[in-house]
């Protein structure tokens, strides 16, 4: 197998979900890091292969996939062997399920984080506006309301929990998560945190997600000084 290209950026949550599932397949990538910014030298390039402009985009060799989710089922099914069948279950319910968690991540967990950093990040704001916070709170509770077993569908790993930690690891260190409130959230982060790849393909990135948002929100408000 040739080394498959991902263009990517090391903070965003969908790009640490598919070097999460690639980790969990054994699969080498070559990680073409993008900033999305005019200028970036790879941009040209990027733009051949992503008529959507945003990233993850995978390359496998002339074949190319872009969402995350999307990128993610096609590295299981194409690359994983029967030991990783799990990733992505072959019982119809169980991968519905997966994809019930997809949506919730992409739905509601995903676009409620961009809801709330992105005034920050491109529009100067220096505050989290109250409202959007509590729709991250309230976010939490669907997750936790979701979690009745070790993992997002039942007692086995799928590609639905790398979806949604990617985000929730994020969301944590801006929007703080009340471990006694949602006791279950946090015992799967921590689960999910003893994965030997764990901190490199996600957890990294996740801090500094959340370090640049802050940092932002900092510097914003220090112009109106």
């Amino acid at each position: 197998m040739d080394k498959l290209v991902l263009y990517t950026n090391k903070k965003s949550p969908p790009c640490r979900a598919v070097k999460l599932t690639a980790r969990a397949l054994g699969i080498e990538l070559i990680e073409k890091e993008m900033t999305l910014l005019r200028g970036d030298k790879l941009m040209e390039e990027f733009l051949k292969v992503s008529p959507q402009h945003t990233i993850p985009v995978l390359d496998d060799g002339g074949t190319v996939i872009t969402a995350s989710h999307a990128i993610m089922i096609y590295l299981v099914c194409k690359y994983g062997g029967e030991e990783d069948c799990s990733l992505y279950p072959k019982d119809l319910v169980r991968r519905a399920r997966v994809h019930t968690a997809l949506h919730l991540e992409a739905g509601v967990i995903f676009s409620r984080l961009s809801f709330l950093f992105e005034p920050v990040i491109y529009s100067g704001k220096s505050y989290f506006h109250s409202d959007r916070v509590e729709h991250i709170r309230k976010a939490y509770r669907l997750l936790e309301d979701s979690l009745v077993d070790e993992y997002m569908v039942g007692d086995t790993l799928t590609i639905a929990d790398f979806s949604c930690i990617s985000s929730i690891a994020s969301l944590v260190g801006v929007v703080p998560l009340d471990e006694t409130k949602f006791p279950k959230i946090a015992a799967w982060m921590n689960r999910m945190g003893e994965l030997p790849y764990y901190e490199e393909a996600n957890g990294n990135g996740a801090l500094e997600l959340a370090e640049f948002v802050l940092g932002k929100k900092e510097a914003n408000a220090q112009q109106y000084m």
